[in-house]
């Protein structure tokens, strides 16, 4: 697979940049394996600050590398009735779609460092002005290995993935849980505009408007559901860290993407008890 740029006019060679089959750039895949010493010494790369490096190695595992994804991706173009509340489907496949193109680039960077799992993984989504109906999903985090003798990969043999920082991993990881997937549901809704009549029937009063909260309900339980069932998909025993993120996007603001998201868990073994720590202030 490859990409071609340069100016149309321009009657020279094309840049071309070499990728693996899922999309990564050859030149990514090289610098991975540097990083895991091939041909040197190893070198690591991340996002955690000086205590979640600290409280990583005290779980035995390291730090391998700062891992990522990306995709622009073209969102198309859907209609709805201007006065109906629905799910536009063509728009959530597409917010579905960029954010696994992310996330699958972002594992085989993982998997291509030796990685056991992803922490601190963001997923984020912004836009370019060259680039009007076109939006970058991008996922980034901290690959890490796991001490020798314990597997923490999926059954599918993918490292796991973590929306949560290395504290709360490690309190995870003392009760006796380990992160399976960061699992996530989307649904981007058309809320109904209100009607000449029902506007003049509301104005001045204290009322509930049922078109509004009828739709903001159904559009979270849409992508509530779509994010548990990801969980039963791999017998999780639960999902922490959910969050709930409402966003408009590049669409006119009767149109909401709701996007449901957080990490499933599975039991690995006896609680072994959080220890108490004892603090310090420093501060006056």
């Amino acid at each position: 697979m490859s990409f071609f740029g340069g100016n149309r006019g321009n009657t020279g060679a094309q840049s071309v940049v070499q990728t693996t089959h899922g999309g990564v750039p050859v030149d990514a895949i090289s610098r991975l394996r540097r990083m895991r010493g091939e041909g040197g010494k190893p070198l690591f790369t991340s996002d955690l600050s000086v205590s979640e490096f600290v409280l990583l190695k005290e779980l035995g595992m390291e730090p391998l590398g700062l891992v990522l994804g990306s995709s622009i991706y073209h969102v198309g173009i859907q209609y709805a009735n201007y006065y109906a509340n629905s799910e536009l489907g063509v728009l959530t496949q597409a917010m579905y779609q960029a954010r696994e193109l992310a996330m699958a680039r972002m594992e085989e960077e993982a998997a291509t460092l030796g990685a056991d799992g992803i922490v601190g993984v963001r997923l984020e989504v912004g836009g370019y002005a060259w680039a009007a109906n076109a939006l970058e999903f991008t996922a980034i985090g901290t690959a890490v290995g796991a001490p020798q003798g314990n597997d923490y990969r999926t059954p599918h043999g993918k490292p796991f993935t973590s929306d949560l920082s290395v504290q709360d991993f490690y309190k995870l990881h003392e009760a006796g849980y380990i992160p399976a997937e960061l699992v996530l549901g989307t649904c981007v809704y058309h809320i109904a505009h209100q009607g000449f009549m029902q506007s003049m029937r509301t104005l001045g009063n204290n009322i509930e408007l049922p078109n509004y909260t009828e739709a903001i309900y159904d559009a979270r339980e849409l992508a509530m559901s779509r994010m548990q069932a990801e969980a039963e998909s791999h017998a999780a025993e639960g999902v922490v860290g959910m969050q709930i993120v409402e966003k408009n996007h590049i669409w006119q603001p009767h149109i909401i993407e709701f996007l449901a998201i957080g990490t499933s868990i599975i039991k690995r073994a006896q609680s072994k008890g959080v220890r108490p720590q004892f603090q310090i202030g420093l501060n006056d």
